[in-house]
């Protein structure tokens, strides 16, 4: 795979949950897919999820040399995490335009939080033979 950008992201948790607990459904239908809002309620450390999969929506559209603007939407990226694989970005919209553009066609991502902090990391590259399609989920 040759890497054509790198994004990393650290967030603090209390900042989330101020948030949420400020801006409630207005804050989550911005950011997040129902997917993802499900997948964060269902688990014990919601805030912790939440912060988490922020932060890789952020460390997505760094890898891709931007930072979040007009015109892209937080749910362009959605984090999917499957159990027992590795969370993965299936990308839409002006984002997945953004990804033709710089010809990127693979996307790594990585996540990890505690009490406090939330990190994500994203490798976005392009491997030899494949094309983005508009059902192509980006995964590693």
């Amino acid at each position: 795979m040759e890497i054509l950008g790198l994004g990393t992201q650290v967030m603090e948790c209390a900042r989330v949950r101020r948030l949420l607990d400020e801006h409630a459904d207005a804050f989550l239908k911005q950011v997040y897919t129902d997917r993802e809002v499900r997948f964060c309620n269902d688990k014990k450390q919601t805030t912790e999820q939440f912060t988490a999969l922020w932060a890789a929506k952020e460390a997505v559209f760094r890898a891709l040399g931007t930072t979040w603007k007009r015109g892209t939407n937080w749910t362009d990226v959605e984090v999917v995490c499957d159990t027992g694989a590795a969370p993965h970005a299936v990308v839409s919209g002006a984002t997945r335009e953004l990804m033709a553009v710089r010809g990127v066609n693979h996307i790594l991502l990585t996540m990890a939080f505690c009490r406090t902090f939330a990190t994500a990391t994203a490798v976005a590259g392009r491997t030899a033979g494949a094309k983005v399609t508009e059902d192509t989920a980006l995964d590693d």
